[in-house]
């Protein structure tokens, strides 16, 4: 898979995305990620990529030029699976749209900044717009690290025990289940007996039980999906 993250402040990016699970992707050649500075398209001697805003209002806005100067450059490079804004007033990610990108070769990630991008911006290039949460950043770099960290770890190869991922929370649209190790006992706290019994159907079976019980007890408007309506 690559990866092209647009941001106005790249530097941002560095750090987030070449440790851990997403730098040892990039090492095994999982996934390729490039970050372009919008600037480098920016208008005259100071590489302005913002403006005031028509109508007037506080916020400045990105110019519609330098990123459609930038985006059409990529897209003729090659074919994008989607072209993504990390927006606020988008639709939340969730874990089946990490899934779903998780399968594509090609994604292109618009993080936005200032008071948000011209509209034009928008109806010419993007196909996809994804919100982190209902709240407002200073901008979309945390979104679009965010973003490419959830569905790099879903990649085939990215994560040294491919089925860790499967059974995170909301892969099945539960939370994932208390998790023990060891010491077996702990400032009187014990490991449940279940876990140590070497029944891998009990144990089967009481991860799902709790499971369901943690979904009812925090997050119980995920049981709303009718895949769930009919279990206990």
């Amino acid at each position: 898979m690559r990866i092209d993250i647009l941001s106005a402040v790249p530097q941002l990016l560095d750090s987030f995305l070449n440790y851990s699970i997403i730098q040892r992707a990039k090492d095994k050649g999982v996934v390729e990620i490039y970050i372009y500075d919008i600037h480098d398209f920016g208008k005259g001697k100071y590489k302005q990529i913002d403006d005031y805003q028509y109508g007037g209002g506080a916020g400045m806005v990105m110019m519609v030029e330098p990123l459609d100067q930038l985006i059409s450059q990529l897209k003729s490079e090659r074919k994008y699976d989607e072209i993504i804004f990390m927006t606020p007033d988008a639709h939340v990610l969730t874990q089946s749209v990490a899934n779903e990108l998780s399968l594509t070769d090609n994604l292109m990630i618009l993080a936005g900044h200032y008071k948000g991008v011209d509209q034009r911006l928008r109806d010419l290039h993007i196909t996809r717009e994804i919100s982190i949460g209902d709240y407002v950043l200073s901008g979309g770099e945390l979104p679009a690290a965010v973003l490419a960290d959830a569905v790099i770890r879903l990649i085939p190869g990215a994560m040294s025990d491919e089925t860790s991922a499967l059974t995170d929370s909301f892969q099945n649209d539960l939370l994932a289940p208390p998790v023990y190790t060891r010491p077996p006992e702990f400032k009187g706290l014990k490991v449940p007996d279940v876990l140590l019994s070497g029944n891998h159907q009990k144990i089967a079976e009481w991860r799902e039980q709790q499971a369901e019980k943690m979904t009812r007890e925090i997050r119980p408007d995920l049981l709303d999906n009718p895949s769930l309506q009919n279990k206990g």
